[in-house]
């Protein structure tokens, strides 16, 4: 899955959600569904995959990034 703010590195990623920001993600191509709620992997930068994030999503946004 993808964030829809295409975060250059992992540590963005972490800022932004710890900062409180709503941090929404979805799963490109549209084949399976993203997951809304519950824990899953995140890749970026799109197209690139240079960092991988376990992270925990409630209600569509992340909450927590491992």
């Amino acid at each position: 899955m993808y964030t829809h703010t295409n975060f250059k590195t992992k540590k963005l990623l972490k800022e932004a959600v710890k900062a409180g920001d709503k941090v929404t993600c979805y799963n490109p191509g549209g084949m399976f569904p993203g997951t809304t709620n519950g824990r899953d992997v995140i890749e970026g930068p799109h197209g690139f995959h240079r960092w991988y994030a376990d992270v925990d999503i409630v209600d569509g946004a992340i909450t927590k990034v491992r």
